[in-house]
């Protein structure tokens, strides 16, 4: 149960940041707590703790619940692909902790939806998934990390420089290191101002980066690279496979012999691409 800024109680959100940063990076596994044992990493984290403090005494309410729960659904030696996004969704019951995921009981975010659209059209014989929850993508070998973990709600890039880009550099930086090959999605801007820090650091093990526009309707078909037609999930796994892993089974949780009727016509053709929402 959660306050709003105006001390009103909502027992309606059941995603609030209600706890201490410390805490959550204490209950990580020993492998992504290795990640921060840098001491510029130890301060940023403990400056955006006592930010958060301060932003809840002062009655904000901030999502989501577990900010680092992308390193809780997969271990960083076992990461294959790496998706990149901004900030959590800042409507209540959205963010889970993972880029672009939203519960299944939400109604899909127009990015997302963008998302499950490439998939139908890279994947035309199949079906696209039906939930919007993508834990089985992070549970595959997917970090779906976004560069700011935490946000207010209603308001989109509230913490964006809170210290968050020193933190999950640094969680870039461990994953770089783990020998295993691995492509790096970019998409958009915040995203591929993360391309300097994935190129100058050798990483362990081979590496590919693929760049285009952020699945939002704002760019998904704009150049210079539309993320309509980037191809980049077939393109990621084919990759992957010659490089000897098993890459990412995107239509993972989708219902056997049942297509998307929000994603695909009856004959499986893939809809048109969302074009506008103030909802991304």
């Amino acid at each position: 149960m959660t306050k709003n800024a105006l001390g009103d109680t909502d027992s309606s959100v059941q995603n609030a940041f209600e706890g201490n940063l410390v805490a959550h990076v204490d209950a990580l596994p020993v492998s992504w707590r290795q990640a921060f044992s840098d001491q510029d990493v130890e301060s940023a984290l403990e400056s955006i703790d006592a930010f958060l403090a301060r932003r809840l005494a002062g009655g904000a309410l901030i999502f989501p619940t577990r900010p680092l729960r992308a390193l809780l659904e997969i271990a960083p030696e076992d990461v294959q692909v790496v998706v990149i996004g901004q900030d959590p969704y800042h409507g209540p019951n959205q963010a889970q902790g993972l880029a672009f995921s939203v519960p299944n009981a939400c109604r899909t975010p127009p990015s997302l939806r963008n998302m499950f659209a490439e998939l139908a059209r890279e994947f035309p014989q199949t079906f696209v998934p039906q939930h919007n929850s993508l834990v089985r993508w992070a549970r595959q070998g997917a970090l779906m990390l976004n560069t700011s973990l935490t946000v207010e709600a209603h308001q989109p890039a509230s913490h964006a420089r809170c210290g968050w880009q020193a933190v999950t550099d640094a969680i870039l930086l461990h994953v770089l290191r783990q020998p295993r090959p691995k492509v790096f999605l970019l998409w958009g801007a915040h995203a591929q101002a993360k391309e300097a820090l994935v190129q100058s650091h050798a990483p362990q093990g081979p590496v590919l980066v693929l760049k285009a526009n952020h699945p939002s309707p704002l760019s998904a078909t704009r150049p210079p690279v539309p993320f309509m037609g980037c191809g980049h999930f077939a393109t990621a796994n084919e990759w992957l496979h010659q490089h000897g892993q098993t890459g990412i089974d995107w239509l993972d949780n989708r219902v056997p012999g049942e297509p998307s009727s929000e994603f695909t016509d009856a004959d499986g053709n893939s809809l048109p691409p969302a074009q506008g929402s103030l909802s991304l």
